[in-house]
């Protein structure tokens, strides 16, 4: 059960799992048109997921299935992603005429010369991307590769949930396939993007050229951090500053003590991981940044991130373009649509 590359002929739900919260979103294409027909998010306890890591199944797997019987999706079967950091991913060159079983039976026997663990503890799948660019008449084929716990874990999950997964993804996939929806809405035709998803505890920079992911670095930082400061300013518990940020019921020095400080720390962080992309790669610049995630919606944070760094910098919005079902909050999807970047990319898995 990993399929990142392979055609689907269903209705999928995009379901994201991440520290704080699952969410799903579920889409259809009416008269050419994306329309969102089912979306929600359901919060979940401490602990439960950890640094992309499930660690509680079942408290996790309740949580979608109270999200489910809320948002009421079509469909019960449902694409999820795992971390790019829990995936090995390889190019390499192939007969072009291989079939796929024949491919797939090649890997395997050559599995070790990729894998550093033991084929039984794996799931693995590939894609044939076109033509080799070394060695003529061959193809090059993308092989991608997970430890079976982290797909097992989540298939688990969505069973508790009354969901079937039909799909595992790739976080960074589902990224760049919802970067296609945005990418003629950003002024100037940009030609190198750099993606900022800031989580709850964790920062992934995703830079993208010609709509493809071409690096991809994460770090330990996050909203987390803005709770834990209120947490420490004002005396709070965490459970108590995290209710106090999202109702902003702060005393009149929150905003110049603590929040600008955060965000000031928010634009650091970018500037670090652009400098680790340029000192690796041939690039000394990217044309524009987008912001994703939960902190990204902070009024002014795009506008202060622009001014010390210099770039164009604006909010991910995948559902400027979409049509919505009548039952859907459009202020609440607005609101959350930095966060939902991922199960927007795993719901487009319908229409490969």
């Amino acid at each position: 059960m990993f399929s990142f590359g392979r055609k689907q002929n269903s209705s999928l739900v995009g379901l994201d799992i991440s520290t704080t919260s699952v969410k799903l979103l579920e889409l259809s294409i009416r008269d050419g048109r994306y329309y969102v027909e089912s979306y929600g998010s359901e919060a979940l306890p401490p602990n439960a997921v950890v640094e992309k890591n499930i660690a509680d199944v079942e408290v996790v797997g309740e949580a979608i299935g109270q999200l489910v019987r809320r948002a009421s999706p079509r469909s019960s079967q449902a694409a999820v992603a795992v971390a790019g950091s829990a995936v090995i991913t390889k190019l390499i060159d192939m007969e072009a005429d291989m079939t796929d079983d024949e491919r797939e039976m090649q890997i395997r026997l050559d599995a070790d010369q990729y894998i550093p663990y033991p084929l039984s503890e794996v799931n693995l799948d590939f894609e044939v991307l076109g033509p080799s660019a070394v060695v003529p008449g061959r193809v090059s084929v993308l092989l991608a590769a997970s430890r079976s716990e982290n797909i097992e874990q989540r298939v688990d999950v969505l069973e508790i949930g009354n969901l079937t997964a039909k799909v595992v993804d790739v976080e960074s996939y589902a990224i760049e396939r919802t970067f296609g929806l945005m990418v003629d809405a950003l002024p100037d035709s940009p030609d190198i993007v750099a993606i900022v998803d800031i989580g709850h505890t964790m920062t992934t920079l995703n830079v993208l050229r010609h709509d493809q992911i071409i690096y991809t670095r994460e770090q330990l930082f996050g909203g987390k951090q803005l709770t834990e400061d209120i947490q420490r300013r004002y005396g709070l518990s965490f459970e108590e500053a995290s209710r106090s940020k999202k109702e902003g019921n702060l005393p009149d020095d929150y905003e110049p003590e603590v929040l600008i400080p955060f965000m000031e720390s928010i634009a650091q962080q970018v500037t670090r991981s652009l400098q680790f992309f340029f000192s690796s790669s041939q690039y000394n610049d990217v044309d524009h940044i987008l912001l994703a995630g939960g902190s990204a919606s902070i009024p002014g944070l795009a506008r202060l991130i622009q001014d010390k760094l210099g770039n164009r910098v604006s909010v991910a919005n995948p559902f400027t373009h979409m049509g919505f079902a009548p039952q859907i909050d459009t202020n609440a999807i607005g609101n959350d649509a930095p966060a939902l970047i991922i199960a927007c990319g795993l719901a487009l898995r319908s229409f490969d």
